[in-house]
């Protein structure tokens, strides 16, 4: 059986995530990697995907200059939260916010519940499953957390965080398995 690899990579980090807001279509802060070193951690083998939103073109330019958007990997729709604070939400709509951190089915917002996008997630998955070779998707902290809520077949949604330029390593070879590579210390960013 031939083996899947697909490695994670959340987009770097936007002032939206800094400053706890829900997302818009922001651009990633100036970070001032260079984005050589960052082209070098993965073989040319590699296929490179990336979500359809600017701050994970950005992130993923810095991996190569061939990355393909992939629909399936975009971010989760926020409705008419995009763009609000947390602590807004906190003091005007305490209890829509609390339903839907409890309920992976709430909507409070009008946009994509937390269940839909692990389904979405998982249909995506299910469909790289006859694709081998090694594929690198950068994308958003929610996507990685549906997959890996798919892979570890658990509920434990809201208890993952996926950090800025984090990676996340998942392998197929007839069952998905979740791998947490190893920092290269000379490759280190």
């Amino acid at each position: 059986m031939q083996t899947t690899r697909l490695t994670l990579i959340c987009h770097a980090r936007t002032v939206a995530q800094k400053l706890a807001y829900f997302p818009t279509n922001e651009p990633v802060e100036n970070s001032g990697l260079a984005s050589g070193a960052l082209a070098q951690r993965f073989d040319a083998a590699r296929r490179l995907i990336c979500a359809p939103e600017l701050r994970t073109r950005q992130t993923a330019a810095w991996f190569g200059a061939d990355a393909q958007i992939d629909e399936a990997l975009r971010d989760c729709d926020w409705g008419r939260w995009h763009g609000m604070s947390i602590k807004d939400l906190q003091r005007s709509e305490d209890a829509a916010l609390h339903a839907w951190l409890e309920d992976h089915h709430a909507m409070p917002h009008g946009g994509e519940s937390v269940a839909r996008l692990c389904e979405r997630v998982a249909q995506w998955l299910t469909s790289l499953q006859a694709t081998p070779g090694h594929l690198v998707a950068v994308t958003h902290p929610f996507v990685i957390r549906a997959a890996l809520i798919h892979v570890m077949r658990g509920s434990a949604f809201h208890d993952i965080d996926v950090e800025p330029l984090s990676a996340v390593e998942l392998h197929f070879t007839g069952r998905w398995r979740l791998r947490l590579p190893s920092l290269d210390v000379k490759g280190a960013l």
